[in-house]
């Protein structure tokens, strides 16, 4: 959700448009039935799998909690209503929903099959700052998508980390992951080199930002350095033979950086 504002900020900031609440509104529904869709649908394809494992046992299709055919009707008029909330925003974002849906559907297959499953992921939520852009300006900008690309790369690092809990059990159903197939070791390096590529793809645009427009200024720069000193944080709390802080690292870490990195950079835009 903080890229996804940046995104919708940057696009009155870049282009000059006139904000409208209306258009704030919709685009954070579609944000909500996407994630709401994306988060049901891997809880549906993956019950059997949650079943097995003994870190997901407790998740609400295999509790008995929600039934397989509701969460798979939750995913369904959630999708349904994401398509028509784009149809309010403008043409560019209603042609492109399905190709949208079906990208954060598609990473729930992609274990099965791929080590790069945390790739997909990571080019789900990239679709968030674009996507908010392409709500406000009807078009296509170079600094959302390395925002974008931004967003890629921090959370298929991120989920390395998240998938090294995993290991055994993945070993043990043949499901596919950067952790299983290079192991723990080399999976949190390769989980530093794209966190690194994350950081140069931010000071990427925020340079760009600065050549379009010399407002930019030191808040962003902040904004930048606390979000990076986030992230080297978050790679002091996970060693490849002590996972016990994951999920320090993993959420609240991760959730306290996109907040502050979101907020600083908005606030830039019109300091």
């Amino acid at each position: 959700m903080p890229f996804a504002m940046i995104g919708l900020f940057l696009a009155h900031f870049i282009e000059g448009y006139t904000f409208r609440l209306d258009k704030l509104g919709l685009v954070i529904i579609c944000m909500v039935l996407a994630r709401n869709a994306a988060m049901a649908f891997n809880r549906f394809l993956d019950k059997e799998i949650d079943r097995k494992n003994p870190r997901t046992v407790a998740r609400e299709i295999p509790a008995g909690i929600i039934t397989s055919r509701s969460a798979f009707v939750f995913v369904v008029i959630n999708c349904l209503l994401f398509i028509a909330t784009t149809f309010f925003i403008n043409s560019l974002c209603f042609y492109l929903s399905p190709v949208a849906l079906f990208v954060i559907l598609f990473y729930s297959y992609t274990k099965r099959f791929t080590s790069l499953c945390h790739l997909v992921l990571g080019v789900g939520l990239a679709l968030a700052p674009v996507g908010a852009y392409v709500a406000v300006a009807e078009s296509f900008h170079l600094v959302p998508i390395l925002y974008g690309f931004a967003v890629l790369f921090w959370v298929a690092g991120f989920d390395i980390i998240y998938a090294m809990q995993d290991v055994s059990f993945d070993q043990s159903q043949n499901l596919k992951s950067i952790p299983v197939h290079f192991g723990k070791v080399n999976a949190l390096r390769l989980s530093n080199v794209f966190h690194l590529v994350c950081a140069a793809l931010l000071v990427m645009a925020g340079y760009l930002l600065g050549q379009i427009d010399s407002g930019i200024g030191y808040i962003h720069w902040i904004a930048v350095a606390v979000f990076l000193s986030l992230l080297i944080y978050q790679h002091t709390l996970v060693k490849h033979d002590d996972l016990k802080r994951v999920d320090l690292a993993f959420f609240t870490t991760n959730g306290v950086a996109s907040v502050i990195f979101g907020l600083l950079v908005i606030l830039d835009f019109y300091v």
